[in-house]
């Protein structure tokens, strides 16, 4: 249990203050965004409270990445938003369950490692699409409904006082830092800001005016849909959708904290962990969600880095829910703000500019546009599966230009083909176009010494070379074939 939870594992020096204190700024943060990510799904803001409070909390005491923070997230509520529309909230919570067994069966399969695999400059567009979202998301606490319900910019004094606080609010987060590290800079902007807007009674938006989170524990709730195979035709798209999105962006997550750390998450322990909380969370009147990047940097930026404080980040918010709702919708949409602004502003990567010049072009060219998509559509899977498409098929391209051929006829008139460079479906073409079978002499020997043969296009590239040679009356050798290359053309032959 000791290694399991990580909490009191002597071997690593764990600050509980900072964990405790990290753990309440976060929980303070994930409130707005929990309640708006299940009102941009069609559901219930205490829907998203609950997902946020169970998934948070199995996460982080299961997960593979101490440190992260999962919840309710805003790429889930895109996906499932015309789900609830068309069904309703019970398919809902059948999705989320059929999506955690989804996750929890490639954590089991190890599949989870596969996400070493992005380069980095997707990596890289990714975190910089993602921090200019989270940006442009915070503009909407500067708008307003008017008289007739439309929304529209603050003007005026109203503005002035928004401005005023987001300031303050980011200058606290950036110069307490530097003055002491004895408290998170975020948590005090937050207290700050708060007992000023209540002290002077400043006229601003609060938590409050977006909904009520008044709640209780969740309740255990066994989804009420048909369990035939048309519900499961119905849900199972969706909750393939939900176990990839949320995969994609918890590993992500998981690879950022990594590197911001320094340390190695288990990827496949956190797939697991991730499925597990969709499962219950479909059970306990949860939405279902996946890692929070944004709460995710906070929480590190604070200084945590072991398991405790997602754990008192998820109690806390079910203790708001409960028995602080009133206390917390009276905190001013300000402080969240400036708090989410200095977030985006820490997480692009800045040095990424600085090294446009000294890049490739085809990376700059990736990450340039999983950005672009990251940003223009929201969708973070998709700007990543694209992203690794096109570095997938550049990486072929250039491959497929390394094949190369040596060639020489010796003293006895044999012709030797010294073949340099990877065999594979990007390179057959080059390679059949090295020799010169018309003029060549009867027998011919062709060496991979310094080759590969990686996989069936190239074993087929063989065999017709090997029959062009033949149909001309020629004795054709292959030498040093790789043990991987013999087995692919026995596979051949069955």
């Amino acid at each position: 249990m000791k290694n399991l939870l990580n909490l009191y594992d002597r071997s690593k020096h764990i600050n509980y203050l900072t964990e405790i204190l990290s753990g309440l700024t976060v929980s303070l943060a994930l409130v707005p965004e929990a309640i708006a990510f299940a009102l941009i799904a069609g559901l219930s803001p205490l829907t998203g409270l609950y997902a946020a409070f169970s998934i948070g909390l199995i996460t982080s005491l299961f997960g593979g990445r101490p440190g992260m923070i999962s919840g309710a997230t805003g790429a889930v509520a895109v996906v499932i938003v015309s789900l609830a529309q068309s069904h309703g909230v019970e398919y809902i919570f059948a999705t989320v369950v059929l999506a955690g067994m989804i996750q929890m069966l490639a954590g089991a399969l190890k599949l989870g490692k596969f996400i070493r695999l992005v380069p980095h400059s997707v990596m890289s567009g990714f975190v910089n699409g993602l921090a200019i979202v989270i940006f442009l998301a915070q503009l909407a606490s500067f708008k307003v409904a008017g008289e007739n319900g439309e929304l529209g910019w603050m003007i005026g004094d109203q503005l002035n006082v928004m401005l005023g606080l987001v300031f303050l609010t980011m200058l606290i987060i950036w110069g307490l830092p530097k003055l002491t590290k004895a408290v998170p800079a975020s948590l005090t902007a937050i207290l700050v800001v708060s007992a000023i807007v209540l002290g002077l009674d400043i006229d601003t938006r609060n938590v409050g005016d977006i909904s009520s989170i008044k709640g209780g524990f969740p309740p255990f709730h066994i989804p009420e849909v048909p369990f035939t195979l048309e519900t499961l035709s119905i849900i199972f798209p969706y909750a393939f959708i939900v176990a990839g999105v949320g995969l994609i962006e918890s590993l992500l997550t998981l690879n950022l904290i990594d590197e911001i750390t320094e340390t190695r998450g288990k990827s496949n322990k956190e797939a697991m962990a991730q499925g597990l909380a969709n499962v219950v969370t479909g059970f306990f009147s949860g939405m279902g969600g996946c890692a929070m990047i944004g709460q995710s940097l906070i929480n590190i930026s604070s200084g945590a880095r072991a398991r405790l404080s997602g754990i008192v980040a998820s109690v806390m918010l079910l203790v708001f829910i409960m028995f602080g709702a009133e206390y917390i919708e009276k905190m001013p949409i300000a402080a969240l703000t400036g708090l989410m602004i200095m977030v985006a502003i820490g997480t692009f990567e800045w040095a990424s500019i600085r090294a446009i010049g000294r890049m490739p072009t085809r990376d700059n060219l990736v990450g340039f546009l999983v950005a672009g998509i990251t940003v223009l559509l929201h969708n973070l899977a998709l700007a990543v599966l694209i992203g690794v498409i096109i570095s997938a098929l550049v990486f072929a391209w250039e491959n497929a230009k390394r094949i190369r051929a040596r060639k020489y006829v010796d003293e006895d008139g044999t012709k030797h083909y010294e073949i340099y460079g990877p065999l594979f479906f990007g390179s057959v073409q080059a390679f059949a176009e090295k020799f010169d079978i018309a003029t060549d002499p009867d027998v011919v020997i062709i060496d991979f010494r310094e080759s590969r043969v990686n996989d069936m296009s190239g074993i087929e590239a063989l065999n017709k070379i090997t029959e062009r040679y033949t149909r001309a009356g020629k004795e054709l050798h292959l030498r040093h074939l790789s043990p991987d290359c013999l087995k692919l053309l026995k596979n051949a032959e069955k």
